[in-house]
């Protein structure tokens, strides 16, 4: 399984941030997952209008290091 982890901050606040997981497909490796990211965190902040993506990347895991 890949996850994007996303650091997000609040918009209102931005020295609150918070690491997100959006656990993706489990067939997917990190190159695919560096293609196909960016529609899933904007869904995300599109989700979540408090806060703002600052950062992302795609890690190896599984449904337990979520």
């Amino acid at each position: 399984m890949v996850t994007i982890v996303i650091s997000a901050c609040l918009i209102a606040d931005p020295g609150v941030c918070k690491k997100h997981h959006i656990p993706l497909e489990a067939n997917w490796d990190t190159t695919r997952c560096v293609m196909y990211a960016p529609p899933h965190f904007a869904l995300w902040e599109e989700r979540h209008p408090k806060w703002r993506v600052v950062r992302w990347s795609c890690k190896p895991g599984n449904i337990d290091d979520i």
